[in-house]
């Protein structure tokens, strides 16, 4: 299996227009979006009701315009639609046991792969996908391994990855020494040094967090050039290039704010937000909190929040890493139909650019045409996470996805890893030798 990197090109059939869009050009939404397309016609079985389960929202916009959308399709359709909005913490679990019982909700907003844990018990949604590929100018290629099953069907569609860009106060940053974030890890861990000298440390979720955790922890191994697993899916985390990231993690760690072994999700932006911290990794929502925020010191500080990319490692490429939620619906559902016009629904134009607005970009775009959405260019500090699905790698990379990249992401293998170098409780080597026992217990030749 080969793997792709930010510059392979776009699937959007013309060439020359592929090519502008790598070089930086986003194209106008008309551009790539294909209004002739006929979308698929599913008869909604009468008197269907759907229940849909999604991670709890980190903007307030998100959640505002997805029930907004869920609403105008009720109104469309007559289907009554209930949403729960689960804690992140949660939401795996609660979907792996509605996929054993074979009850529960119809439509699952889940994270990553966990599709790919329970194929079998998924709905094809292949048409559906073909139909918004076509229309909106192609699925990025990560959409469509996340998406595809092992026999090429769709078993489910990304909506969006938030980016774990790096968010820092830029007077801070220029008071250590440096005009932005460095694009070397070197001159990146003096700059820690530095800021823990001026008493504005960085500071990176440590415990087993869904979003922050295995952003960072994911960018610091293949940024040296480890992985999880090769291309045949043989499991080879334990390496010299793993060992080299873990002792430079730990380096950067001695520079952090007391505290981070046990921040989950929502721990970096409060630090942040409270001034406690100058630097960490995370979406846009520490931004997004502190532009809406009523609180006036808050919302000053907005001027002074930016974004940059991770730096990049000895590998020399980016090694980006994001939170990717992949919309799915079980078989268990007793209204087929209805779940997949509702999928539709909700990833079609009217509804998705007014989401992504909202949210100012929190949810990265899956489909091309959507690089055309004004949110990218009313605020350059936006741009950060403009092609977080153009750009991120894959959860279970180098290798293929399945039950064994999604239950070795699920058991926080890499997070856990780092974290008992940072602590201190193993060495590098240790550390490393037991990741890769605990992740042969999934990939089994």
């Amino acid at each position: 299996m080969t793997g792709f990197t930010r510059r392979d090109t776009l699937k959007i059939g013309a060439g020359a227009l592929a090519g502008t869009t790598l070089l930086g050009y986003r194209p106008a939404f008309g551009e790539v979006m294909a209004a002739d397309v006929p979308a698929p016609k599913f008869q909604v079985e009468k008197g269907a009701e759907l229940r849909v389960l999604r991670p709890a929202k980190f903007v307030q916009g998100d959640e505002t315009l997805f029930l907004q959308n869920t609403e105008r399709f009720t109104q469309t359709t007559g289907v009554k639609v209930r949403v729960d909005n689960e804690s992140w913490e949660d939401l795996r679990p609660k979907t792996a046991v509605a996929a054993n019982i074979g009850s529960g909700p119809d439509v699952v907003l889940a994270w990553n792969d966990d599709p790919h844990q329970y194929p079998d018990k998924l709905l094809d949604l292949t048409e559906v996908a073909e139909y918004l590929g076509k229309k909106y100018g192609g699925w990025y290629p990560i959409a469509e391994r996340y998406g595809k099953g092992t026999d090429g069907k769709w078993i489910a569609m990304p909506i969006g990855a938030s980016g774990g860009a790096i968010v820092y106060r830029k007077s801070w940053i220029n008071q250590a020494g440096y005009e932005t974030v460095p694009t070397d890890i070197d001159n990146f861990l003096k700059l820690a040094q530095n800021l823990k000298k001026n008493n504005h440390p960085m500071g990176f979720a440590l415990g087993n967090a869904q979003g922050d955790g295995n952003t960072w922890t994911h960018w610091l191994i293949w940024a040296h050039g480890g992985a999880m697993v090769d291309e045949k899916n043989k499991v080879i985390i334990d390496s010299p290039q793993t060992v080299a990231a873990l002792e430079y993690g730990k380096q950067l760690y001695e520079n952090f704010i007391p505290g981070t072994m046990s921040w989950l999700d929502p721990s970096n932006n409060k630090a942040f937000l409270a001034g406690e911290v100058g630097l960490t990794a995370n979406g846009i929502s520490v931004y997004y909190s502190a532009k809406n925020s009523t609180d006036a010191a808050i919302k000053a500080m907005a001027e002074d929040i930016y974004h940059a990319p991770f730096p990049i490692g000895p590998v020399g490429k980016p090694t980006e890493a994001g939170l990717l939620i992949n919309t799915m619906v079980f078989k268990h559902t007793k209204y087929p139909n209805a779940a997949k016009e509702y999928v539709r629904f909700i990833f079609e134009k009217e509804q998705y650019e007014p989401w992504q607005k909202a949210s100012i970009g929190y949810w990265s775009h899956p489909l091309a045409a959507y690089s055309g959405n004004p949110i990218w260019t009313e605020d350059p500090k936006h741009a950060a996470y403009a092609e977080v699905m153009k750009n991120m790698l894959w959860y279970g990379y180098q290798g293929s996805l399945g039950y064994a990249s999604a239950a070795t992401l699920a058991d926080f293998i890499i997070n856990n890893m780092v974290s008992q170098v940072c602590s201190g409780r193993s060495t590098p080597k240790e550390a490393a030798a037991e990741a890769q026992r605990r992740a042969e217990r999934y990939y089994r030749t």
